[in-house]
């Protein structure tokens, strides 16, 4: 038998088929597009999400099938913060608002100061910020009344799925804990926080323990989907803490790395980590996909910066990268100018996170020469990055525990250059893992934990999860950039005045 995880990321679904020993059967990926309908918005059509989702559940499940290897239970894991209304039929009455969209500013400032700063923090977890969906609903409760009035219920992108697929809209608790609504101790939603949006706990998804079984498909669910009828589904949970799972970091002093859109550093502790530093730096600490676990996230835009730059600045040449089969990593950095570039360049394309938590930042370039080019400006984004990184990571271990080495997996890891940079401007080790699709794997696992292939989270790491390779700081580069890292440093605190209020 084989076990699907699927990743509905924020601008494709990715599914993978593995073994039970963690090797990757079969993969299929499918991309939707994002959609900017005014000024800081950024919304999906949910069916195109839905078909993106199915197209590659089916083309994976085909493929493991075909190796002899069938699926027999899947679990669907999701970026956080993205939501869609509902009708009580189940059907979409608007495009998804996703987590990206930036446009609730005031409103989740509103949200902050009705609640407060830190009792909310120790509510959710969190900070308020306009990526979730309680400001945004309140935004459209402003400005887009009658869809708010029409919706049965608010699902995010994996209960979409599970409810297209004919099962019950389940989400779990570390997905929960993504909407500024959720007790993250008592794992359930806040009264006082619902009240204060105006909803009723049944508008929005009944949270359970990841790895739930949800139910198992029809025939009908199951013919769309390449699968036999009768495969179990698991409830999924939030892409992050299921990276983490799937780099099998989830005991303390294990410190996973997902780098994709976002960049999130995750470390797994038996409570929430809510304390004076972690408030300080705005931590994210919410419910893990493991049992009576937490997790407690240090995370900023990262290859979203570099996908920006690819596409806008960029396109001709990346495009000539295509047309020679090489990777656009690869392509420039070959070519990009020997040493640091001098360039301080902040990945805050769609606002700061960890440890600003500013909305209105935006990325900032300095260090520009009459030298400067497209290539050097590549370099100096995989430099930001990394330094963003070590920034975080130091935030991360002050806030929690002490840790040297990371797994990382995700996009970023395939450039070499940022692996370089980051390992040796945070002076940590860099682990790569056997298998790179970490938030597939931990959603696999969770599938196999549903199944009764693994007896729980840890039984299905040491199966399923190995360690292969580890990049060690180089103090030779380190020293090489302790300049630039340092001008880095002091770069946000000297221009966040240009983005209050």
């Amino acid at each position: 038998m084989s076990l699907l995880g699927v990743d509905i990321g924020s601008s494709s679904c990715k599914a993978a088929a593995f073994s039970l020993s963690g090797a990757t059967l079969a993969t299929a990926l499918h991309a939707y597009e994002t959609l900017s309908p005014g000024p800081s918005m950024a919304e999906v059509d949910p069916e195109e999400l839905l078909r993106a989702a199915a197209t590659a559940i089916r083309e994976a499940a085909l493929a493991a099938a075909a190796l002899g290897d069938p699926v027999e239970a899947l679990c669907v894991s999701s970026h956080g913060e993205t939501f869609v209304p509902v009708d009580a039929a189940g059907a979409p009455l608007a495009r998804g608002v996703m987590n990206i969209d930036n446009r609730a500013v005031a409103e989740a400032r509103w949200w902050e100061q009705a609640v407060g700063h830190e009792r909310l923090y120790r509510i959710v977890g969190g900070m308020a910020h306009p990526m979730y969906p309680m400001p945004k609903i309140r935004w459209l409760r402003s400005h887009r009344a009658d869809t708010v009035a029409s919706a049965a219920r608010f699902l995010g992108p994996a209960e979409l799925v599970l409810q297209r697929m004919g099962l019950p809209p389940l989400t779990d608790y570390s997905l929960a804990s993504r909407w500024l609504a959720f007790d993250i101790t008592k794992r359930r939603w806040s009264d006082e926080l619902l009240d204060l949006a105006g909803l009723a706990a049944g508008q929005l998804p009944e949270p359970v323990q990841a790895g739930t079984r949800v139910g198992r498909l029809s025939e009908e669910a199951a013919r769309t989907l390449g699968l036999s009828p009768g495969t179990t589904v698991a409830v999924g949970g939030h892409d992050q803490p299921c990276s983490s799972l799937g780099a099998g970091a989830i005991m303390p002093g294990v410190v996973s790395d997902s780098a994709g859109t976002y960049e999130c550093l995750s470390c797994a502790s038996p409570d929430p980590r809510l304390g004076p530093l972690s408030l300080k730096a705005s931590l994210n600490s919410y419910c893990h996909v493991v049992p009576d676990t937490y997790v407690t996230l240090a995370f900023f835009p990262s290859g979203i910066v570099v996908r920006w730059f690819l596409d806008k600045l960029a396109a001709a040449e990346a495009a000539r990268a295509g047309a020679a089969g090489v990777d656009p990593h690869e392509w420039f950095e070959t070519r990009a100018p020997a040493g640091p570039t001098g360039l301080c360049v902040t990945p805050h394309l769609i606002g700061a996170c960890n440890p600003y938590w500013n909305p209105r930042a935006t990325t900032a370039v300095i260090g520009l020469t009459p030298d400067s080019d497209l290539f050097g400006l590549y370099k100096g984004i995989i430099e930001g990055i990394a330094c963003e990184f070590a920034v975080n990571a130091d935030v991360l271990q002050e806030a929690t525990a002490g840790f040297d080495k990371v797994r990382i997996a995700g996009g970023g890891a395939g450039s070499a250059l940022g692996m370089r940079l980051r390992a040796s401007l945070s002076g940590r080790t860099l682990e790569t893992l056997g298998n790179p699709e970490s938030v597939c794997l931990g959603a696999a696992i969770l599938a196999g934990i549903a199944a009764g292939v693994y007896r729980d989270a840890r039984d299905g790491v040491a199966k399923a999860v190995r360690v292969v390779d580890a990049l060690p700081p180089d103090p030779d580069l380190a020293r090489a950039y302790a300049g630039q890292f340092s001008r880095y440093q002091r770069l946000y605190p000297a221009i966040a005045p240009l983005f209050e209020a």
